[in-house]
């Protein structure tokens, strides 16, 4: 187990990618705090399936978007396991598809507020702690080539990401290793609310490797950048999506 005695930070771990995320790092010893804000249920399901197999994991829910959240996310981290080494940012969404024409202010910075502030603050708030490790954001292939219809807020703001990636791995050097995740269509709710089925057909049928992908594809992306394995790679934006694009 490459991660033992290692503590990792899961953003959005109670569902999908990030719950994938939180039972592959804990299989390689980490411990693992798991942010979520709705999905009670399946956040406790992947503490539960986490402990059950001899690891150690905790659910909290927290805004996130706040000041007040991240900060008791990172307090009972440091209490829990008394320190951190691995921030995985996952929490985001599209929120709703609406073009520029139809799209109001709020809309705009609330989308921006789950996808790029909530980054900022995590990362803000875990540098006293994080003396060492690695962060690793999940942008999205959107933030290379605009998203689909109604998403250029979503894309936005899963480039700045990218965008902060590359700026923060020049800054936190050599201690604390920085990349990001740009998946292409991953199944999970994200797409079974925002995507109709048969465009998800169409993207499959159209991507090299025939498939869509799933959420341990990403998962086991995060835990090799989460390790020693890649010690030697930063500020790097790393596309997991068939071959649909090439960056």
């Amino acid at each position: 187990m490459k991660l033992q005695g290692k503590t990792a930070i899961v953003t959005g771990g109670g569902r999908d990618i990030g719950r994938a995320c939180a039972v592959r790092l804990a299989a390689e010893g980490a411990n693992v705090a798991i942010n979520y804000y709705s999905s009670a249920d399946g956040a406790n399901a992947t503490v539960d399936e986490i402990t059950a197999a001899g690891g150690k994991a905790f659910a909290l829910r927290s805004d996130l978007n706040t000041q007040e959240g991240v900060d008791a996310l990172v307090a009972k981290t440091v209490a829990e396991f008394g320190g951190i080494d691995i921030l995985v940012n996952n929490t985001g969404g599209l929120i709703a598809r609406k073009t520029i024409a139809d799209m109001s202010l709020a809309h705009w910075q609330s989308v921006l507020d789950l996808n790029l502030t909530s980054t900022f603050l995590m990362i803000k708030a875990c540098l006293p702690h994080l003396k060492s490790g690695a962060i690793v954001n999940l942008a999205s292939q959107a933030g290379r080539d605009g998203g689909g219809p109604g998403s250029v807020a979503y894309a936005a703001s899963k480039g700045a990401v990218m965008t902060m990636t590359r700026g923060l791995a020049k800054e936190l050097a050599p201690n604390v290793r920085v990349n990001a995740i740009c998946p292409g269509m991953i199944d999970t709710d994200f797409h079974n609310i925002f995507t109709k089925p048969e465009v998800r057909k169409n993207v499959e049928a159209a991507t090299p490797l025939k498939r869509q992908g799933v959420p341990c594809d990403i998962a086991n992306m995060v835990y090799f950048l989460a390790s020693d394995e890649s010690s030697f790679v930063t500020g790097s934006n790393f596309d997991i999506n068939g071959g649909m694009l090439f960056s």
